[in-house]
């Protein structure tokens, strides 16, 4: 991503929020054949699930993505994190403000190596997955294992230490405040850029520069 001081951010909690909020990522492998690209839930590893613990993704790939993505060769991947995200018009600036349009948006790159998980891990790690999106359901499906063992012969589960990650949130943290409000009003307005969580976003970015600004 391009390197830009005002919306960089190597905050591991980011990262955290980011994955916990927007779990449906893209995993990318250099292999032999060139780039390769699937998409896929992830999840924190149970481990890393407290602030301050380290970075560890866990998912399941189905094969032969896992031939395709050459798993289990020691090589780095990398999983790709999109927040929300929307287009920025310049006519919502304050009078004198910059004239280009743009797009706020939040993501972070984060590089690892896959470690393959044995029967048992991908089996929790399927379940785990499971129960995440279920809990939210009317009437969630209970999983049960011994069902769960033939989807389970279908799939690879991986384990993904994270080594190093850039992480870009870019919220107009570099204009006047007025063009900020201006971006906030219109994007809570009824319209094709309609974006309330992106607002919400950017209110919350506000309120902690506006926070640290006042520590510092």
């Amino acid at each position: 991503m391009r390197h830009h001081p005002h919306h960089a951010d190597d905050d591991p909690e980011v990262v955290r929020r980011l994955v916990r909020d927007h779990p449906w990522a893209l995993l990318v492998s250099h292999t032999d054949d060139g780039l390769v690209a699937s998409h896929y839930p992830f999840l924190l590893a149970e481990e890393s699930l407290e602030p301050g613990s380290p970075l560890v993704l866990v998912t399941h790939v189905g094969r032969p993505d896992d031939r395709l993505h050459g798993l289990g060769q020691g090589r780095e991947a990398m999983v790709v994190v999109q927040g929300n995200h929307g287009y920025v018009s310049p006519s919502w600036y304050a009078p004198g403000a910059s004239r280009a349009p743009t797009w706020n948006f939040s993501a972070t790159h984060l590089h690892g190596v896959p470690e393959i998980l044995d029967d048992a891990q991908n089996l929790a790690t399927l379940t785990r997955l499971v129960h995440h999106f279920e809990q939210h359901v009317e009437s969630p499906l209970e999983l049960d294992p011994e069902w769960a063992q033939r989807p389970m012969r279908g799939t690879v589960g991986l384990r993904i230490p994270i080594t190093r990650f850039v992480t870009k949130i870019k919220l107009s943290q570099d204009k006047d405040p007025q063009s900020v409000q201006n971006v906030i009003d219109h994007l809570r307005a009824p319209g094709p850029y309609h974006h309330p969580t992106l607002a919400d976003e950017m209110e919350q970015e506000r309120a902690e520069t506006t926070a640290r600004s006042q520590r510092s």
